[in-house]
């Protein structure tokens, strides 16, 4: 077995964001909507180990609900 299939890797798919209180945070309930600062028309951020990778679209086929990589961010640095 290599070495590499021993990494793990945290990926995170971002449909929005938004900042709120924590005191209306802890005041919602079941059924809550949260407004976030994206349309559905915008990309989905996709980030491994909280480091922005890739843009993406989201789709649905045949009920499974996927991520499809638009494009990759460049590092600048």
């Amino acid at each position: 077995m290599s070495s590499i299939d021993n990494i793990e890797v945290d990926i995170t798919v971002e449909l929005g964001a938004t900042v709120m209180p924590i005191h209306h945070l802890l005041r919602m309930g079941r059924g809550a909507v949260i407004e976030l600062d994206a349309t559905e028309q915008d990309p989905m951020r996709i980030y491994a180990n909280s480091t922005l990778i890739a843009e993406g679209d989201i789709s649905v086929d045949d009920g499974q609900l996927r991520v499809v990589v638009a494009q990759k961010v460049l590092k600048r640095g």
